[in-house]
């Protein structure tokens, strides 16, 4: 799989990833949002390690340099 993400996104992908999964996620009282927050998470986790995002591709935005 061809890689479309930078080193800088990768990294605020796994901060945010080790953010919204850690202890010091946010909490709402409506239990979909932590659900949300969680998945977000989640997905940030997986692309932070293998470097692609559906998103970037779709929309064709390039931030990995040759």
């Amino acid at each position: 799989m061809k890689q479309n993400l930078g080193t800088v996104d990768r990294v605020l992908r796994f901060a945010l990833a080790f953010w919204w999964l850690g202890p010091w996620a946010p909490q709402y009282s409506a239990v979909f949002l932590n659900i949300g927050i969680a998945i977000i998470g989640w997905i940030a986790l997986v692309e932070s390690f293998i470097g692609f995002c559906w998103l970037h591709e779709l929309l064709q935005i390039k931030h990995k340099n040759p």
